[in-house]
């Protein structure tokens, strides 16, 4: 029986997250954790020029456009600008929850919640090329099933206490080390991440650390934050339990 015939046998009877369950694998060969920003919820005024210092202070793999209250036409203006410079530097543009909106804008994928539709019909909607993550929480059972359905990545969280929005759920570090022994879809890491605090994150083998207040309220400016996250990403107490191309 395979790990996701347990669940869908009986959820409630699947086995507890071992911490020790990765290191019982050899050297599993994935790429180094990359930074995934999110935004805030105001992009308007000079977000582009601190977006542009963000995105050029170092490597960053992907950017998530995440409004929430305004038309589709108005955010369709804020995102344009945001993706020109995306598009400049070879980061992928993501948005948060709305795949009409991806589609518009020509969007690189989407991110979609628990109850914002599946991969699935994203996939429809937005083609084969699509980048599609999708929210699981801390749940290894909603990652199995976005996965099987087509996900690009899936996200855990939160780690930590975070301000930038609500959480019900909260994810151990030990999640990562066991999805990326189980899978080959990456998986981020989100919720409350910070310079401070990401080394075990990525010491647990997720894929990417998705941040947005350690970056947009770092107190010398995004740059800055941008700089200390990839401090934080390869010091040595980040250094992976499993060996990494």
């Amino acid at each position: 029986m395979s790990i996701k015939d347990i669940f869908d046998a009986d959820p409630a009877e699947a086995l507890e997250l071992d911490p020790g369950f990765a290191e019982r694998f050899g050297d599993q060969p994935r790429p180094a954790c990359q930074l995934y920003l999110i935004s805030p919820l105001e992009t308007g005024g000079d977000f582009p020029a601190r977006l542009a210092e963000a995105l050029d202070a170092g490597p960053v793999a992907a950017f998530q456009f995440r409004v929430k209250g305004i038309d589709q036409h108005e955010a369709a203006r804020l995102a344009e600008p945001l993706l020109a410079l995306c598009r400049e530097r070879d980061v992928a543009f993501i948005v948060n929850d709305d795949m009409s909106l991806a589609k518009r804008i020509g969007a690189d994928g989407v991110h979609l919640g628990q109850g914002d539709g599946d991969p699935a019909e994203a996939r429809r909607v937005l083609g084969p090329d699509a980048q599609i993550g999708v929210t699981c929480h801390a749940s290894r059972h909603l990652a199995m099933e976005a996965a099987e359905a087509g996900a690009d990545y899936v996200a855990f969280g939160a780690f930590f206490e975070t301000t930038t929005k609500a959480t019900e759920h909260r994810a151990d570090v030990a999640l990562p080390a066991w999805w990326t022994t189980v899978s080959d879809v990456p998986c981020v890491a989100i919720g409350g991440i910070d310079a401070g605090n990401c080394a075990p994150v990525v010491a647990a083998g997720a894929d990417f650390i998705a941040v947005s207040s350690a970056v947009w309220q770092h107190p010398q400016g995004p740059g800055a934050g941008v700089r200390a996250l990839h401090a934080g990403m390869t010091g040595p107490d980040a250094a992976r339990r499993h060996s990494r191309e």
